[in-house]
């Protein structure tokens, strides 16, 4: 189960495995409420697209879910809810992302899940939240920091899931 301190400020949740992080990835999920911006920071195989499973998983999608490193953007159409997965990590120049359409996805009022936010900097918008991800032992740490007053009302609300669902 994961363990979690304060919240509502700014968090470090210790996820013991990968179902810890899909399920806080879940939670997650329901706490975003379907729209917001999520950079999602992490060295390789730190479990960036492991949260995005469990976030999408929040919205019914229990498909695979393959990080997008050479299509960039990986979109989810998934009732009312519509979910963009980008992964930056191979993009050349910031202005890339121009070209495949992404501030129109960035404006939308959907969900977007960025992995590699430092390949887009100067471009992309402001976090509503940054989760960054250390591999610590055989789990993993988030820490959670809000950038928006939206993401502090994720924080908040994120804290009530994770104490009605003891995680």
């Amino acid at each position: 189960m994961p363990k979690h301190t304060n919240l509502a400020a700014n968090a470090v949740i210790e996820l013991p495995n990968e179902a810890a992080q899909v399920a806080f990835g879940e939670a997650l999920g329901h706490a975003l409420g379907g729209r917001g911006r999520v950079h999602l920071q992490g060295e390789l195989g730190a479990g960036k697209t492991t949260l995005s499973r469990g976030v999408l998983r929040a919205y019914g999608y229990l498909g695979a879910v393959k990080s997008p490193t050479y299509t960039l953007v990986e979109p989810y159409e998934l009732g009312d809810v519509r979910v963009y997965h980008f992964d930056l990590y191979r993009l050349g120049d910031p202005e890339e992302l121009e070209f495949i359409g992404a501030r129109d996805l960035l404006e939308d009022d959907g969900l977007s899940l960025i992995e590699w936010p430092s390949r887009g900097e100067g471009w992309l918008p402001p976090a509503d939240l940054v989760v960054e991800l250390t591999v610590v032992d055989a789990g993993r740490q988030a820490r959670l920091v809000a950038g928006t007053a939206y993401g502090e009302t994720v924080l908040a609300r994120l804290s009530a899931l994770c104490t009605d669902k003891d995680l």
